[in-house]
């Protein structure tokens, strides 16, 4: 079966572009806890730096209306040049066309703001005129409402874009743990950035395998009954 899509993920086949992951465009967002999407969307930059993936950084009307990036994407990859647009639709600005061009990879994931409006217009565009393959992040993502989310990302997967979560992502560029030159690093992001994955994950080697805890804290006082 000729189908790019069952191809899996990996760090050779990939690029990413954050659309619009300005704090304006965030206090929009009802679809997802907004705290909960900034970590999702800093958890992914990593990964993609782990990975040394391509990456894209494109903003909107930052001067005047959006805002500057989350300074912690920022810090992620500080020498990335950040593409300045006016069109919602990021496809519309050549400097966005050419820096995926450039990139050379023809699988692009996404996470930005908003689902129903940059994210859904880029999507359609760059797989009707030049045949990109689109993995949308849907919890690196937002819209104005979970109505809105939602019928988004219906309208994208029915045009053939394929969704997927920031951390699915992550494990499907991992996909083996045998590859240990990106082990150490994968498990870091997992503690720092996957909730209760990364809680187990902490518990797993300190308490199963005795590995020193991951912060230097005071010493641990032993229990005094109160008289």
């Amino acid at each position: 079966m000729n189908n790019n899509k069952l191809e899996v993920l990996t760090p050779y086949n990939s690029q990413v572009i954050f659309i619009d992951q300005q704090p304006q465009m965030a206090f929009g967002v009802q679809s997802i806890d907004r705290q909960t999407l900034k970590n999702n969307v800093v958890g992914l930059a990593k990964a993609a730096k782990i990975f040394n993936i391509p990456t894209t950084i494109t903003t909107v009307e930052t001067e005047s209306f959006s805002g500057h990036t989350y300074p912690e994407l920022l810090n992620v990859f500080p020498e990335a040049p950040l593409l300045e647009r006016t069109s919602m639709n990021s496809w519309d600005d050549q400097k966005v066309r050419d820096a995926l061009a450039a990139n050379g990879q023809k699988k692009i994931i996404v996470s930005g703001l908003w689902t129903e409006v940059c994210n859904c217009t880029f999507s359609l565009c760059a797989m009707h005129d030049a045949d990109y393959e689109i993995y949308m992040v849907a919890d690196a993502s937002g819209g104005t409402s979970l109505d809105a989310h939602n019928y988004a990302m219906d309208r994208m997967v029915q045009a053939g874009v394929v969704p997927v979560t920031w951390q699915q992502v992550l494990l499907e560029w991992q996909r083996d743990w045998a590859h240990r030159d990106t082990y150490d690093a994968v498990m870091e992001l997992v503690k720092e950035h996957s909730g209760a994955y990364g809680m187990g994950v902490d518990y797993a080697y300190t308490m199963v395998h005795n590995a020193d805890e991951r912060v230097k804290h005071g010493k641990t006082l032993t229990p005094v009954a109160a008289k």
